[in-house]
Order: structure tokens, then sequence, then C-alpha cells
């Protein structure tokens, strides 16, 4: 886990989102049921992150219901590590690789029309 990232409050947070919102898909997509016409998705996760498991399952779902995914595991990285560390190497790799992504899906849309 990483600096800022309490294990008490991953304890308690999804205790907090039950009641509320655990029937809303976006309050965690990865417990929605019905994956037949999400978004193309774009995910990211560290190695050493505390929902990589959570993640790569995810992507795996997504895949199997045929929705365009891209998953991106950065080896030693921790949760929030591109916001905690923004200047090392690692971090400004993770967001360049994300800007890139989304520009390519950007630019298919602009060429479908």
């Amino acid at each position: 886990m990483g600096p800022g990232f309490q294990r008490h409050r991953l304890e308690r947070s999804p205790r907090r989102c039950r009641g509320r919102t655990r029937h809303l898909p976006y309050a965690a997509p990865a417990r929605a049921e019905d994956l037949s016409r999400p978004p193309p998705a774009y995910l990211d996760v560290g190695s050493a992150e505390t929902f990589r498991d959570e993640t790569g399952a995810y992507a795996g779902r997504l895949w199997q219901s045929g929705t365009q995914c891209a998953l991106h595991v950065w080896p030693g990285g921790f949760h929030g590590f591109d916001e905690f560390a923004p200047q090392a190497r690692l971090s400004r790799r993770a967001k360049h690789m994300r800007r890139q992504w989304l520009s390519s899906l950007l630019a298919a849309g602009q060429a479908d029309r």
C-alpha cells in the first residue's frame, strides 16, 4: 500500500458505499453485473496497488464482453503513485500513456464521422 492510503480507510470504504451506492455501477464499475454496453476503458494500476487484482479481473470481464479495454500494470507503482510523485519517471510515463490512449480514441471517433 502506498503512502497516504491507510488500511483502516480501505476497510471502512466499502461500508460507506454499501448503503447508498451499491446498486450504482458507476460507484464501482467492477461490481456491475451487466457489462454489455460500457464505453471503451483504460485501466492502469501499480503492481503494488491494493486494487491490482480487482482491476485485472475487471479488465478480463470487459474483454469477455467484447468491450475495448487497455490494461497497464506499472512495475512498483502503489495506489496514487502518479499523484504522490508526479515528477517520477514512472508517473510521467503513466500519464503519457493515458493521454496517448485518449487521443487515439478521440481521433478514431473523429474518423468515424
